[in-house]
């Protein structure tokens, strides 16, 4: 047997009516999908963290270093132990959560937020060893499972259609129309998701890829002739330090050293005692926001792949949580913030990805990044962007599973769809279809079919949401 039938037979790629090819292609999919996180998270805790005898560059790419770390640890669990093709880097969202609320918003040094998330990593991996977490998840109500992948298409779409500047700020509505005729990043954005959709529709394989790659090209081949101005439609900087330094100076440059953010998080750890009630309402509120984060991820990305039972459970489910568990205990250690599954994870799924090799190639290619670093910051975010408009399109499919003539599917299943987008969280999606169920059951006279878990749930979220709401950031204070 040749390496490749060993790979495959792993794999089993048979089983899943894939192949190697196919496998990689996802995996580029959807590493260039959620590339973007390796240059936005370390700006995002870099707002937070700093480090004395540092420069905040030298700092940025220690972080980028334990971001790249951190997610290839999950990832190689995902592929080996899960076999699924799920890739998993620091969450967006959580990390906004760790910089600007937890430490700059309430003051909690970013040790011991690091702390913070060591700790609800270390919860995880017990949960889910012993089953609670799939038994959790397993008490969703039926509605909901099967509305998150649509849910989080809408959220996909929107999420998309921002960064393309389709929709804007506007102070009467929220959002409107962007102005194509006076964006250049529209009008590019247009270009390359006609180019794309046209591709996907014509059953091309890598067509995500290719309108990524070729929108990306386009904007910096318009810069280089002059057509728009450096940073309109290349990363800001990009251009110049590229021009100025070139890619190779740009490459050997980068700080590699993230012990100092190691020695952060073993100080972090004997701060803790400083104030435990803070410390305790920090982990819970990482703990439960990335809890429902990554369960309804998972459950809509599987939607999408098929993986999913008739009762629109994941078998096996507690291996791809072992993953971001895992990750997220390694990721606090060496210096960033939660490892979750990723929503873009969707777009190599559907580029054909159904096995653990889509994430060892996401993980392969985010370990290469090491080395690349300045050309995978090249790509302007909203040419990533495009492949989750595409993908949220078909992620919409899963509202046909809905009974909507249902009241207590309609409505539960309705809210979780809704509330996603509306207000960016899949977790708050998930907290409405999950309160609203139990309540329309039983103004329904079916509370009988509700169990006591589904319950306990639903009450689980609203005293989430009342600590959320009553906790006065003055109060919570180092």
């Amino acid at each position: 047997m040749g390496a490749l039938d060993s790979l495959a037979a792993y794999f089993r790629f048979g089983d899943h009516e894939t192949d190697l090819e196919t496998e990689s292609i996802a995996g580029l999919t959807t590493f260039l999908a959620m590339s973007y996180i390796i240059v936005v998270n370390p700006v995002i805790l870099g707002e937070a963290i700093s480090l004395e005898g540092y420069s905040s560059g030298e700092v940025t790419q220690m972080i980028t270093v334990a971001t790249i770390l951190s997610s290839v640890v999950a990832m190689l669990v995902m592929a080996f132990w899960a076999n699924r093709p799920f890739g998993l880097a620091p969450g967006m969202g959580l990390n906004a959560f760790f910089a600007y609320t937890v430490v700059l918003g309430l003051g909690v040094p970013w040790q011991v937020a690091l702390a913070a998330v060591f700790v609800e990593g270390i919860v995880f991996i017990l949960l889910t060893a012993v089953g609670a977490r799939r038994y959790i998840i397993e008490l969703f109500p039926e509605p909901v499972k099967f509305a998150v992948g649509a849910g989080i298409g809408v959220y996909l779409l929107f999420l998309g259609l921002q960064e393309m500047q389709l929709v804007v700020d506007n102070p009467d509505t929220l959002v409107s129309l962007g102005n194509v005729a006076t964006s250049a990043v529209a009008a590019l954005s247009v270009a390359g998701l006609a180019l794309m959709l046209v591709l996907h529709a014509r059953g091309i394989r890598g067509s995500i890829v290719i309108g990524i790659i070729a929108t990306a090209v386009a904007g910096w081949l318009l810069t280089a002739v002059d057509v728009v101005s450096p940073g309109t439609l290349t990363p800001p900087g990009s251009y110049e330090r590229m021009t100025n330094e070139g890619l190779l100076s740009l490459i050997a440059n980068v700080q590699y050293d993230f012990t100092p953010l190691v020695a952060g998080f073993i100080d972090g750890l004997g701060m803790i005692s400083d104030d435990p009630l803070v410390f305790v309402i920090v982990v819970f509120t990482f703990f439960f926001v990335d809890f429902f984060d990554t369960a309804g991820t998972l459950i809509g990305v599987s939607q999408i792949g098929g993986f999913l039972d008739e009762n629109g459970d994941l078998p096996e489910i507690e291996r791809p949580l072992m993953a971001d568990a895992i990750g997220t205990t390694v990721g606090a250690m060496i210096g960033t913030s939660t490892v979750t599954t990723y929503i873009e994870s969707s777009t190599g799924v559907e580029e054909g990805g159904r096995t653990g090799f889509t994430a060892l190639v996401v993980g392969g290619l985010f370990f290469l990044s090491l080395l690349l670093v300045p050309l995978i910051s090249a790509i302007p975010q909203y040419a990533s962007y495009l492949a989750l408009v595409v993908v949220g399109i078909i992620m919409l499919q899963g509202v046909t599973d809905i009974d909507w003539q249902h009241p207590a599917w309609a409505i539960s299943g309705g809210l979780t769809i809704t509330v996603m987008p509306m207000t960016a969280s899949i977790s708050n999606g998930l907290a409405a279809g999950i309160m609203s169920y139990p309540l329309v059951k039983g103004a329904m006279g079916e509370a009988d079919d509700v169990s006591t878990g589904q319950w306990v749930l639903a009450i689980a979220f609203v005293a989430y949401f009342a600590v959320y709401f009553a906790v006065d950031a003055e109060m919570l204070s180092f």
